[in-house]
């Protein structure tokens, strides 16, 4: 589904296979793209063999063994290891997910890694981000108010804390906006489905006193309109949430303030 990342002008060529571990006997095969921008040989994919016996299940855990034990050079994002912080997002077996929470077993065949799809690579499985990430701080993600602060806290009733269930998870992988068409031909004035999740969320939230510059800000035809409801975002989503629910929600509430 999701497209593979690829420097303008150029192909992934094969790349160096590294030798079978001696003594192993139960070996998985993965075939990681490589891209350095100092190196030569740009892009390829280079072929390792995953020591199963001495490595955790998880295909984070065999980058990491790869790293470790085969070849210091191999260059990704990792951290927490367990779903939360999105570092280790990739295009794995064709589908944009998390390494760390992947299992090797749900491969068939060889595993093949690359970066996520249509964003410029910093080198081997990092891609560059800093779009992704200001278009996020461009929704403004916190309370706006215009009400005095209350002494302690602004409060909440448990029936509109409930509004926000699949929307606060979100842990900015930048999965789902890299497995959007609309994302990959207009991601520079598109904000994506990540972006426009998190602005959904604000927007419902009953604390919240700027719905009405909110949505002005997201009034224009490029940055709510490129969707087109073809759902990758969702169906790659590793917390489970529907972006594309939450983009049809925000042009409803702009169709109602014309009411």
């Amino acid at each position: 589904m999701a497209q593979i990342a690829l420097p303008k002008n150029s192909r992934v060529v094969e790349g160096k296979a590294w030798p079978k571990p001696a003594g192993a006997t139960r070996l998985t095969e993965f075939k990681i793209y490589r891209y350095d921008p100092d190196g030569e040989s740009n892009p390829r994919t280079d072929t390792y063999w995953v020591d199963r016996d001495d490595c955790g299940p998880m295909i984070l855990d065999g980058i990491i063994w790869i790293k470790n034990k085969i070849d210091p050079t191999l260059t990704f994002r990792r951290s927490c290891r367990e779903g939360i912080c999105g570092s280790c997002a990739m295009n794995i077996d064709g589908l944009n997910t998390l390494a760390c929470t992947k299992a090797m077993d749900d491969v068939k065949g060889a595993i093949k890694i690359y970066p996520l799809p249509h964003m410029p690579v910093v080198k081997d499985l990092v891609p560059d981000l800093t779009r992704f990430y200001a278009q996020h701080a461009f929704i403004e993600p916190w309370l706006h108010t215009e009400t005095p602060s209350p002494e302690k806290e602004w409060k909440q009733s448990p029936e509109d804390r409930l509004k926000l269930d699949g929307l606060y998870e979100c842990i900015l992988c930048a999965c789902c906006s890299t497995s959007c068409p609309s994302y990959w031909w207009n991601g520079d004035r598109y904000l994506g489905p990540a972006a426009l999740l998190q602005a959904y969320r604000w927007l419902i939230d009953s604390r919240d006193e700027a719905t009405g510059e909110r949505l002005d800000a997201l009034e224009d035809p490029f940055r709510l309109y490129r969707c087109h409801t073809i759902m990758n975002c969702a169906q790659v989503c590793p917390k489970g949430l529907n972006p594309a629910k939450a983009i049809a929600e925000i042009k409803k509430m702009m169709v109602m303030r014309q009411v």
